[in-house]
């Protein structure tokens, strides 16, 4: 293996979702950015599933900052993915909620996300 391959999953900490809702936000951003990282690498998303699918959960300070995480990833060619919320519950609908990040490099993924704090 080349290096560490990981998904990080961006949450936006400006809007206090519940915890049913931040975990069902956080499953669709696993799922959609996973199916991204397959399009671009079958390989490396077989090898991310095969090696436990590490997945780290982080957040950002409000939608700029999940944005500005958008369209860095995309600019590297890291598989990435936005979850707009239908607005059936907590939020307004098509609030963006959560930014999913590979699976891909650790290293590369790192370069946009290493300095955001846990959830």
């Amino acid at each position: 293996m080349a290096g560490e391959i990981k998904q990080v999953l961006v949450v936006r900490a400006d809007l206090k979702m519940g915890k049913g809702k931040l975990a069902a936000q956080v499953a669709h951003a696993s799922l959609m950015s996973y199916l991204e990282a397959e399009k671009k690498s079958k390989s490396l998303a077989k090898e991310w599933i095969e090696t436990g699918e590490k997945k780290i959960v982080v957040k950002a300070s409000g939608e700029g900052e999940l944005m500005r995480l958008y369209e860095e990833a995309k600019k590297e060619g890291i598989p990435c993915a936005l979850v707009h919320d239908a607005g059936l519950t907590q939020l307004p609908p098509n609030t963006i909620t959560v930014l999913g990040i590979g699976p891909w490099k650790g290293e590369e993924i790192d370069k946009l996300t290493g300095n955001l704090k846990l959830v």
